[in-house]
């Protein structure tokens, strides 16, 4: 997720090129490792049995990092036009022997490295680098988080908001219909000369019905009557 392998980029003049890995960071941005460096001369060095044969391989293996600093940097991949990475790209050298080598032998050669955008790391190193980008992909994580619980508060607050105003809305709207309910019923059943006492007399007078008007209405008609 945090990174991708030999993944082929095309620059501004056609020519491709393939990173060994590229580390994605936050906000888009990127890191290229390189690690094709050749340690034939340092593996002919060690294996050596004069001193005579371990300084001429050790010179042999001093300029093998510096003609792949120097190649690594003609390449400038940080300018790829699809990638977003610092000034910098990283050197691996799997062997930290290897490193200390050519590093102790030639004290210029950090300095000719890092003046030519390139930083020379090993397992160490690079693995303190890794962890710092673990930490900076944590934070990311945390706050990408906290905007996504944001959003989802937001919305459920909108939501019962929008729940509120309508039970509102329907709380007046059944207040109005009670109010003209117990308005029109006082109309019809209630006070001296309402319609249901009228109905009721042409009852007492003989008139044939159906069915008589619930006891209940009767009643109040009577009570205030």
């Amino acid at each position: 997720e945090e990174y991708v392998r030999e993944q082929n980029h095309k620059a501004d003049d056609g020519q491709n090129y393939r990173p060994d890995v590229i580390i994605n960071l936050p906000d888009d941005k990127h890191i290229i490792v390189d690690a094709k460096v050749s340690l034939n001369a340092y593996n002919d060095y060690v294996n050596a049995d004069d001193e005579a044969s371990q300084a001429q391989f050790l010179k042999q293996h001093i300029d093998a990092v510096r003609h792949h600093i120097k190649s690594l940097s003609a390449k400038a991949y940080q300018h790829l036009p699809a990638l977003h990475s610092p000034d910098f790209v990283f050197m691996f050298m799997p062997v930290e022997p290897a490193f200390l080598a050519a590093f102790q032998h030639d004290e210029k050669l950090f300095m000719d490295a890092f003046d030519q955008r390139i930083v020379v790391v090993t397992p160490t190193t690079l693995l303190a680098s890794l962890r710092t980008i673990e930490s900076l992909w944590s934070i990311e994580r945390r706050g990408r988080s906290a905007d996504e619980l944001s959003q989802h508060a937001s919305k459920v607050y909108d939501r019962l908001r929008i729940v509120v105003e309508k039970m509102d809305k329907l709380g007046s709207q059944l207040h109005s219909a009670q109010k003209t309910y117990d308005e029109t019923y006082s109309s019809l059943a209630q006070g001296r000369g309402n319609l249901v006492n009228t109905a009721n007399q042409f009852v007492e007078l003989g008139v044939r019905i159906k069915k008589k008007i619930p006891q209940e209405n009767k009643d109040s008609t009577n009570e205030t009557s």
